[in-house]
């Protein structure tokens, strides 16, 4: 779906503890109550404080920035700034799936959003379907209200693969290929208008996190998220999130600890802890470097709250905001506990 073309804003709205977007277009009675409702019954069961907020992410940059001021309207995830602040999100409601035969029966809408209904409830047999369904929906799915709450919630779950088959099944909803004339088509757009690059971005990053040109990809976000608009710069270190690959652990680094605005460092905070397409692994790589921030005298005291925040989701210890504990903490950590957290030989997010 293409961005509405209407003028950018830019104010500077209060840095809250809850990171938001603008409603869906087609959305007529959507509010901020009814999309908490739709995480609480969806999300993972990790806290509720750290729900992924690629969600809004994935909203904005499927419209326009020009929402950009009322950015604040409607909940998405934030980091914890205390130790055990984080309230426990309400469990999934039971799931009775169709069978897989049944769905091959239906219409390819209806096919895409059960077979994505099935990976969110972790039946990962479901995953296989997607991907060979993949190829037969081009053209005939687009972005309905259900399939776009549904990729909102596959973009929540803790497994990368989940958020993965959200980001294929956007692509195709949104008639973008997987090829390097998408890359370049997108990256002409970005120049063409400068005014509104967020869907530009958001999109390179989800191409290059399937495989696309990502040097092309990493190039041209590594060039935005040091633009001068707050804007681009936001939604470039949301490609980065997207993206994924080793070399974007030290530019989401980088905008956390010295972006002029809380909103863009608070965004690389999120990514660098839980959103995005980050393995468990590139995360704790980032433990170090979250570690010599304490050191950075010119980090506020808002930013450095968010620091012990990402330390907590990415290790999952809960520590107080001390800085010696926490090197201490780090120090003490076998080399078994420096390895990703392994479930059932899934690489979580």
């Amino acid at each position: 779906m293409e961005p509405r073309s209407t003028p950018s804003t830019q104010a500077q709205a209060p840095v809250q503890a809850q990171s938001a977007r603008p409603a869906h277009a087609s959305h007529s009675g959507t509010d901020a109550g009814s999309f908490g409702e739709l995480l609480l019954r969806f999300a993972a069961p990790i806290a509720a404080l750290a729900l992924v907020s690629t969600l809004a992410g994935f909203e904005v940059a499927r419209h326009s920035h020009s929402k950009w001021a009322s950015l604040d309207q409607v909940q998405a995830a934030t980091l914890p700034s205390n130790a055990g602040g984080n309230a426990a999100a309400k469990p999934a409601e039971p799931f009775a799936p169709m069978s897989l035969e049944a769905i091959s029966r239906l219409a390819p809408q209806s096919q895409a959003e059960h077979l994505l209904e099935r990976v969110i409830a972790r039946d990962f047999g479901s995953l296989d379907a997607i991907n060979q369904k993949l190829p037969l929906w081009r053209g005939q799915i687009r972005n309905t209200d259900h399939l776009y709450d549904l990729v909102h919630t596959a973009l929540n779950s803790d497994d990368l693969r989940v958020r993965g088959s959200a980001i294929e099944i956007d692509l195709v909803a949104s008639n973008l290929d997987k090829t390097p004339d998408s890359v370049a088509r997108l990256v002409q757009q970005l120049h063409a208008d400068p005014d509104d690059r967020t869907t530009a971005l958001w999109q390179l990053g989800a191409l290059g996190n399937r495989g696309v040109e990502q040097k092309l990809v990493l190039a041209q976000l590594l060039h935005y998220v040091q633009d001068g608009s707050e804007v681009t710069r936001y939604w470039a270190v949301e490609g980065l999130a997207l993206l994924g690959t080793d070399a974007t652990v030290d530019p989401l680094l980088d905008r956390f600890a010295h972006d002029p605005s809380a909103r863009v460092r608070k965004r690389a905070g999120c990514n660098l802890a839980k959103t995005g397409m980050l393995t468990k692994e590139q995360r704790l790589a980032a433990v170090p470097e979250l570690l010599n921030l304490f050191d950075d005298d010119a980090l506020d005291s808002t930013t450095r709250s968010w620091v012990y925040g990402a330390l907590r989701l990415i290790t999952g210890a809960e520590l107080g905001n001390d800085s010696n504990a926490w090197r201490q903490w780090w120090a003490n950590r076998t080399t078994a506990h420096k390895k990703p957290v392994l479930h059932n030989q899934l690489l979580l997010a």
